[in-house]
């Protein structure tokens, strides 16, 4: 067994630089890696994809990029390695959030949206009623407006989406903009 001032002594000479002592510390910590890791992910959802061994793996190979840590001993290294393993769960997460929110897409405000209401605060049922309404007229612009509104769509990102030109999407987009603004007017 390994002890504490065993392994601090092999991050001194990984410090140092002295070859060989990552292939020596790597089964030393590995262990307490996964431990951790483990730890981590018992709190996250249980669908998660991401297992101990991977996380693992991901920090160790961030922990050796780090050429100029100067590790102070044991608990500096697994706190670092701690550190270095919630960050990655956390990008991870965000990452899934963002895929699951569409991406890169970008967010466009109601004033950006150019009178698609007149007030600020829109009425997200009444909202959802009237492009129902329009889902039952037209699909197509159905679809444009959750991209544009919702998704936050570039008229080019959403022509990119639907496979339509960027004329035929602003065509639409303002037509749609115009049976939502009739539709919100009369349900007030």
């Amino acid at each position: 067994m390994t002890s504490p001032q065993d392994v601090t002594q092999m991050l001194a000479e990984l410090s140092a630089g002295r070859t060989g002592a990552l292939d020596e510390l790597l089964p030393v910590v590995y262990r307490e890696l996964h431990n951790l890791a483990a730890h981590y992910l018992k709190n996250e959802r249980t669908d998660h994809t991401l297992q101990a061994t991977a996380l693992v793996h991901e920090a160790y190979l961030k922990l050796i990029d780090q050429r100029e840590a100067r590790w102070q001993n044991r608990a500096h290294f697994f706190a670092v390695a701690a550190q270095l393993m919630r960050r990655i769960l956390v990008d991870y997460a965000r990452t899934r959030l963002t895929a699951k929110r569409g991406g890169d897409w970008q967010r466009l405000s109601l004033d950006e949206v150019s009178g698609l209401a007149e007030q600020k605060t829109v009425d997200l049922i009444a909202l959802d009623d009237a492009l129902n309404a329009l889902a039952a007229l037209d699909e197509r612009q159905s679809r444009i407006v959750e991209l544009r509104y919702f998704g936050g769509l570039s008229i080019e990102e959403t022509a990119e989406v639907t496979g339509l030109s960027p004329a035929t999407v602003k065509r639409e987009w303002n037509t749609a903009k115009a049976f939502l603004r009739h539709h919100l007017t009369r349900q007030e």
